[in-house]
């Protein structure tokens, strides 16, 4: 291997791994060591990056273990789709619960979330900039993800249909075989 392809891979390595190295920066430390303050909104916002990190090695492991192409899919779709309900319900809970009366706890930002992504809606309403992108941004994430479901399930049911099918075909072939 020339050094020329041993360059160009770590540029594509670096390329493919980027969103992994930004958030791979301990931005906690070098904000303490620096003695930079922000509002308590925007570092209680910096404490979830590392969890981040921990999303994407979670959708690394998540495609070892599936067995196929579509399944493997379908739990990343899945699994991104709990984390972002998950995280704008903490964004929707810290820039809410002062302004906005209906939510009382974490559970009606978690409640907002879930009936947000579905598109059902909920009886909460955002009061601030923060809450109402987060609404827009589920409510267009869950347009987007539930029909991946419906054709995953769609899938299945074709496939276990087809093998059901092919069976029974083989079923009555065998018996006109062994006739005289």
């Amino acid at each position: 291997m020339c050094i020329r392809d041993r360059a160009t891979d770590k540029k594509r390595y670096v390329a493919t791994h980027f969103i992994f190295l930004l958030v791979a920066i301990p931005y906690q430390n070098i904000i303490a060591y620096m003695g930079w303050t922000f509002s308590p909104e925007v570092t209680y916002m910096l404490r979830f990056i590392p969890l981040v990190r921990g999303g994407y090695a979670m959708a690394i492991v998540v495609g070892w273990l599936t067995y196929n192409r579509a399944s493997g899919l379908f739990v990343s779709y899945l699994t991104m789709l709990l984390a972002t309900v998950y995280f704008s319900s903490l964004a929707f809970y810290v820039m809410e619960h002062g302004s906005n009366p209906l939510v009382k706890g974490y559970g009606d930002a978690l409640w907002w979330a879930f009936m947000d992504v579905t598109t059902v809606g909920s009886n909460i309403i955002a009061v601030t900039v923060t809450g109402r992108v987060l609404s827009v941004l589920l409510a267009a994430l869950g347009m987007m993800m539930f029909p991946i479901f419906t054709v995953y399930v769609t899938s299945l049911v074709e496939r276990r249909n087809k093998e059901k099918q092919d069976y029974y075909k083989k079923i009555e072939q065998e018996p006109a075989k062994s006739a005289p």
